[in-house]
């Protein structure tokens, strides 16, 4: 029987603890500080990295990307 980690990579779905990047809905940038909480049907619930705090709404999958490291490519 396979457990729940191995369904949720099926469904190309990041692992819980995954540090995560979310599009805004004003003008669609994308923002900084939040990791993966868990999965739901409708998306992800994420939590705030600042104060841990869980956001109240879940997101859906199309507005979460992993976090990207910063370029620094002037050096």
């Amino acid at each position: 029987m396979a457990d729940l980690t191995d369904a949720n990579a099926a469904r190309g779905l990041l692992p819980v603890g995954t540090k995560v990047e979310v599009q805004t809905g004003f003008d669609g940038s994308w923002t900084t500080g939040f990791e993966v909480h868990e999965h739901t049907s409708v998306g992800y619930r994420l939590r705030r990295r600042s104060d841990a705090e869980v956001l109240p709404a879940a997101v859906a999958p199309s507005a979460v990307r992993k976090e990207r490291k910063n370029s620094m490519w002037w050096y």
